[in-house]
């Protein structure tokens, strides 16, 4: 993998877990919360290791069917797309 490759999602894992705590936070406060939206926009852009790291950390969004089913199947799916990219051969 090359450096921005890995760059990008040390990068969006870590925000993506970092925004996780913070509306578990608002949700646990009842204050503005951050849109399930955007959090679902972060894990399918490559985010999806944080957002797991998120839902089993602080337990949040682990009652919803939606984030239960979808992070898991993206993350897999990421994951096969890497290897796959990283060790096929390309013609270039």
């Amino acid at each position: 993998m090359d450096i921005f490759t890995i760059s990008f999602l040390i990068v969006i894992n870590l925000v993506t877990l970092l925004l996780c705590w913070s509306d578990k936070r608002a949700a646990v406060n009842h204050t503005r919360r951050i849109p399930e939206r955007l959090l679902m926009l972060l894990t399918i852009a490559g985010g999806s290791a944080g957002m797991l790291a998120g839902m089993l950390i602080f337990r949040h969004k682990t009652r919803d069917a939606r984030f239960r089913i979808t992070v898991p199947v993206v993350l897999v799916a990421e994951t096969i797309f890497c290897i796959l990219f990283y060790t096929l051969p390309h013609n270039a």
